[in-house]
């Protein structure tokens, strides 16, 4: 994902909120997966850990806007959820997923970056402590029916029923009173601002992070390797 990608996601978000006859949005990626995360060729042009730290500052704002919204918010994922796009469907009230779906934030085996702290915490609400240092500390990805069962997803429906099941539980959540929707979110919002640091509290450690030589060699490699892999294009 691009920047234009997750300011698109923002304005969906704007724009979802400002109707008042909207309420369920629903999150899905296209041709056949969720998000494998933020574009690798934005991190680039970084020139240290204050980049790194610019980035995960933009990239929180995009998660917390849906984390905020007041009405009910499903994820539908199809395919790969990884990195930023896992972040995403965390962010989501429901996760709904297919057979063929798949989560992780392989940036141990790859990239050599780290997670904000609060997108850490997301994690940690979702799965725990044990299995979040499972995830982040291995870079395994993480199936559909495993993620059903630590609690990750909400539910697995085949992959050709996805569109239709989530439809229908989105339609029929839309009969659900507004009052209590927007009273339980603001709850969960309150209790979960009470226990989690501000982002700011791991500037530090995003700092080291992102101007590590593990990071500057991790984005290299995966640039190189992405390039060639790349079919050439022709005018």
């Amino acid at each position: 994902m691009t920047w234009e990608m997750y300011d698109a996601v923002v304005e969906a978000c704007d724009a979802a909120e400002a109707d008042r006859n909207i309420r369920v949005l629903i999150i899905r990626g296209a041709g056949g997966a969720f998000s494998a995360g933020t574009d690798i060729e934005q991190f680039k042009e970084f020139d240290g850990g204050a980049d790194g730290v610019a980035y995960e500052k933009r990239l929180e704002a995009v998660i917390d806007r849906i984390e905020r919204l007041p009405l009910i918010t499903i994820a539908e994922v199809d395919g790969v959820a990884m990195g930023g796009g896992c972040a995403i469907a965390l962010a989501c009230d429901l996760r709904i997923c297919s057979d063929r779906a798949v989560f992780g934030v392989p940036i141990a085996r790859s990239l050599g970056n780290c997670l904000s702290v609060t997108n850490t915490a997301r994690l940690v609400d979702a799965l725990g402590v044990a299995l979040t240092k499972d995830m982040l500390l291995t870079g395994r990805s993480v199936g559909a029916e495993e993620a059903k069962r630590i609690g990750l997803v909400t539910d697995v429906v085949p992959w050709d029923q996805l569109l239709r099941d989530v439809m229908s539980r989105a339609v029929d959540l839309a009969t659900r009173k507004r009052s209590t929707v927007e009273a339980t979110k603001a709850t969960l919002l309150l209790l979960r601002d009470h226990r989690r640091p501000k982002l700011s509290a791991g500037n530090d450690i995003v700092k080291a992070c992102y101007e590590s030589d593990d990071f500057k060699e991790g984005v290299g490699s995966f640039v190189r390797r992405d390039s060639k892999v790349r079919p050439a294009v022709k005018d």
